[in-house]
C-alpha cells in the first residue's frame, strides 16, 4: 500500500537503516576532520558556510543528512578539493530507507511513470506540508529530525518533474484520498491546488476514481509501473514497510492490465479536475 517509503514514512531499524546510519557517521568522521585539518571550530565552519554550529555538529556526528548545497560548502571551505562532493551522490541515497533506494534510482530514470493511490496521495505529488503530516502520523513515532529528513527526500524528488524531455506520468487516485484531511483543512487545500496544477501539465494525467463506482480493479492495493528508455519495465509494491520492485515481465504485465482497468474505471482526466475544483469549494 502506499503507506511506507513512497507516501509514508518507511521502515526505521533493520539492515537498511543501519548501513545508511554508518555511512553518516564515517562522512561526518571525515568532514570534522578535514575542518580540523583546516583549523576551523564548528562555529567558524557554519558561520562560513549559513548553517549553524549545532547542524555542523549534527552532520559530523551522523545525525543530520547533509543538503547537496552544504556538502559543496563545506568541501570549498575545508579545502578537501572534492573529497566530500565525490560522496554526495551516498549521501543523497542515505535519505531512504535501504529497501527504498533502488526504487528511487528507477523513479528518477523513467520515461514513463503510472500509479495508483488508495491510502494517501501518491509520494512524487505530495506537497511539504501534506507530505509532513503523513510522516508524522506513522508509526511508531518518528522523531522530529527524521520527519524532516524524510520531508526532504520527498521534496528532493520532485526535481523529477522538470526533466527534458518530461516523462510520460499518470495517477489514479481514490476519492476518499481526496477527501480525508490529513494535516488539516489547509493542507488538504494546498495539496488539492497543487494536484490541480499538476494536471493541467501537458504530459501529466490525474484521475479520480469515484467512490460509487460499483466496480473496482484495485482492491489489491497501490502500486507503480515504470517504464524505462532502454524498453525494460517495472512494477513497485509496498505494503507495511515490506517492497518488492517486480522485473519479471509476467508480473509487470499483469499490474499493466489492471492499471488499464483502472484508468477506465475512472473519471477521465478532465472531469477529475472538475471534481478536484468541486472538492476544494467544499472546504
Amino acid at each position: 500500500m502506499e503507506s511506507g517509503a513512497d507516501s509514508g514514512a518507511g521502515v526505521e531499524g533493520g539492515a537498511g537503516a543501519d548501513s545508511n546510519g554508518e555511512f553518516l557517521r564515517c562522512f561526518g568522521r571525515q568532514m570534522k576532520l578535514l575542518r580540523e585539518a583546516a583549523g576551523l571550530t564548528q562555529a567558524q565552519l557554519g558561520e562560513r558556510v549559513g548553517y549553524g554550529e549545532a547542524q555542523i555538529a549534527a552532520v559530523e556526528q551522523g545525525r543530520r543528512i547533509p543538503r547537496p548545497e552544504l556538502v559543496d560548502a563545506v568541501d570549498r571551505e575545508v579545502g578537501a578539493r572534492g573529497v566530500l562532493v565525490a560522496m554526495k551522490g551516498e549521501v543523497a541515497k542515505a535519505r531512504y530507507p535501504g529497501f527504498f533506494r533502488r526504487y528511487a534510482e528507477m523513479e528518477g530514470q523513467a520515461v514513463e511513470l503510472h500509479a495508483y493511490s488508495n491510502h494517501v496521495v501518491k509520494g512524487l505529488l505530495q506537497t511539504e506540508e501534506y507530505a509532513r503530516a503523513v510522516f508524522r502520523m506513522w508509526r511508531p513515532l518518528l522523531d522530529e529530525e527524521t520527519v524532516e529528513q524524510r520531508v526532504a527526500a520527498r521534496m528532493e524528488r520532485r526535481k523529477f518533474f522538470a526533466r527534458r524531455p518530461a516523462p510520460l506520468l499518470s495517477f489514479v487516485i481514490d476519492e476518499h484520498v481526496l477527501r480525508r484531511p490529513l494535516g488539516g483543512p489547509e493542507a488538504l487545500r494546498s495539496q488539492l491546488e497543487q494536484l490541480l496544477l499538476y494536471g493541467h501539465e501537458r504530459n501529466i494525467e490525474i484521475q479520480v476514481m469515484p467512490t460509487r463506482r460499483d466496480e473496482h480493479a484495485g482492491l489489491a492495493g497501490p502500486f507503480t509501473l515504470i517504464h524505462l528508455a532502454d524498453q525494460r519495465r517495472m512494477a513497485y509494491v509496498e505494503v507495511q514497510g515490506l517492497s518488492a520492485l517486480h522485473t519479471e515481465p509476467k508480473k509487470v504485465s499483469s499490474l499493466e492490465a489492471t492499471y488499464r482497468v483502472l484508468a477506465a474505471q475512472a473519471l477521465t482526466p478532465r472531469d477529475s479536475l472538475i471534481f478536484i475544483e468541486k472538492l476544494l469549494g467544499e472546504l
